[in-house]
């Protein structure tokens, strides 16, 4: 069993990675905290009463839940950049989550799992590789809800072979579970919601390596057309959820975030960016065009690895790196892809 995150100021979510429902999961994370501690004084914003934040999330959002809830190895060179050391994110640095915690001034996020020496005073994660779905407690009716799923909802059909209009089929199901969950926080006293749309999966090294397509598959960019297609008729449903919940829950405050504009953007536009090479992972195996393998991930035997002052969108395949996240972050701030358009401090007490 691998030991938890290593590090101390670490405040991360995890997503659990099972065949839950959403709804279930809600039931499941009734026991909510924060862990304090102290950040440099470079990246503190001027939020004076940071929020408690409760992210519930998939594994682009994992602080190291799969580390100390399922003894998951993620080993060196995951966080290289920031941490210099592995802390159970997939990713060499930060995450987005990361990023939105320093932009108010509160500690990053521990993982839900990782009960063993954190005090959750400021939060917690609930999310993991592979998860589905999340939750809410009535202790905690102050607290910021974070919301970012679908991703692995979307890859999970396609992976057992399931036609585009198959997948599309499955959408109602997924978006009627977080309708659940957020009506189970919301009945335990929650009323602040931040939702992340999902990102364009089929721009993903991974699933360009291991999906069969022809060149008509393919948009402009490279990517996967019916995987992002999925995605868009995912995030149009999600859309529709949120501004329904918003008139039903008047008291409540619900912000929709358009992340997936956001990523494809990267894609689209990467030498802007300084990017290079948007759709092969820094951190892998097998080189050019995608750098991806599934029987030799990163940190493990046999990899390969970017120069440490290159600059990759994606990192591993599937998560991205602290740069692209940093560009992501700062965009999720800037309240241009929010609906409605409230910034994301407007949650401090």
């Amino acid at each position: 069993m691998a030991s938890p995150p290593l590090c101390s100021f670490c405040h991360g979510r995890f997503t659990l990675s099972f065949s839950t429902t959403i709804h279930e999961v809600l039931l499941y994370l009734l026991l909510l905290s924060t862990f304090l501690s102290s950040l440099p004084d470079s990246v503190l914003g001027e939020c004076k009463n940071p929020p408690v934040i409760f992210n519930f999330g998939d594994s682009n959002s994992d602080t190291g839940g799969l580390v100390a809830g399922l003894g998951y190895s993620i080993n060196f060179p995951n966080g290289r950049t920031f941490f210099r050391r592995s802390t159970g994110r997939l990713s060499d640095g930060r995450l987005i989550i990361d990023f939105l915690c320093q932009s108010v001034d509160t500690t990053f996020l521990s993982p839900y799992l990782d009960s063993m020496g954190s005090t959750f005073l400021n939060g917690a994660n609930f999310a993991i590789a592979g998860s589905l779905h999340f939750i809410g407690d009535a202790g905690f009716r102050n607290g910021l809800y974070v919301i970012d799923i679908g991703q692995n909802d979307l890859a999970d059909s396609f992976a057992k072979n399931l036609s585009y209009k198959e997948v599309v089929k499955k959408i109602p199901s997924v978006i009627l579970e977080i309708k659940y969950a957020v009506e189970d926080i919301y009945a335990q006293g929650g009323r602040k919601f931040w939702v992340h749309n999902t990102g364009p999966l089929g721009c993903l090294p991974q699933k360009l390596s291991t999906v069969q397509k022809a060149p008509d598959d393919l948009d402009p960019y490279g990517c996967i057309s019916s995987y992002n297609d999925a995605a868009r008729v995912f995030n149009e449903a999600l859309l529709l959820l949120c501004e329904e919940l918003r008139y039903e829950k008047k008291d409540a405050t619900i912000v929709y975030v358009d992340v997936y504009t956001i990523k494809y953007d990267l894609i689209a536009n990467s030498t802007k960016y300084g990017f290079s090479s948007p759709l092969m992972a820094c951190c892998g195996f097998g080189g050019p065009p995608y750098n991806y393998d599934v029987r030799v991930t990163c940190g493990h035997p046999g990899y390969q690895v970017c120069d440490e002052d290159s600059k990759y969108v994606s990192w591993d395949g599937i998560h991205y790196t602290e740069a692209a996240n940093s560009i992501i972050a700062s965009k999720i701030l800037s309240t241009d892809y929010s609906t409605p358009r409230i910034a994301f401090d407007y949650f401090c007490n």
